[in-house]
């Protein structure tokens, strides 16, 4: 199984369809985060499952949850959980949800993160992004109980120093 996680595009249109394109062929599903500034009807956010940022306008859901291969993934923005300061309440609703992977955004760091027996992502921002240089999103390929997550600069560059392999085992 194989996602594809954006986040923050913040009124890009060409750099989110140049991500859908470059990886329609592998991927099993695509996945943003919040905060598109988009209208529900963009062409461009159409193979994504979206949810709503703080900067939405249009009628997303604040929360999804998709289950893919037996891993329930829960999809969300961050900002109704505080993700900017600690990931406890974000942690505490997956726990209820019964989640497996969480992804959000809001704070445009990338990074990924195993807590508590599930694994949180963090795209960062195609638009904005803090911590790093790089305008970044991931790849999360799952296979076997393995979950690897490979951070893209939005050109389409593996960012080698962020990949990551973890088990999805809860322990």
């Amino acid at each position: 199984m194989k996602a594809i996680i954006v986040s923050d595009s913040h009124g890009l249109t060409d750099e989110l369809a140049q991500i859908a394109a470059r990886h329609r062929h592998e991927a099993d599903m695509f996945i943003h985060c919040g905060d598109s500034e988009l209208a529900a009807e963009a062409e461009e956010i159409a193979p994504f499952a979206v949810v709503r940022g703080n900067c939405d306008w249009a009628a997303f859901p604040n929360e999804r949850m998709v289950e893919a291969a037996g891993i329930r993934f829960l999809i969300t923005h961050g900002h109704l959980y505080g993700v900017k300061t600690s990931l406890s309440r974000l942690s505490d609703r997956a726990e209820e949800a019964g989640a497996d992977v969480i992804c959000f955004g809001h704070s445009h760091l990338a990074g990924v993160e195993k807590m508590g027996g599930r694994l949180f992502i963090n795209p960062g921002s195609i638009a904005l992004p803090r911590g790093r240089t790089e305008k970044t999103y991931a790849v999360l390929s799952i296979d076997g109980g393995r979950a690897h997550v490979q951070f893209y600069d939005v050109s389409g560059r593996p960012i080698a120093e962020m990949e990551r392999t973890v088990s999805l085992e809860r322990t």
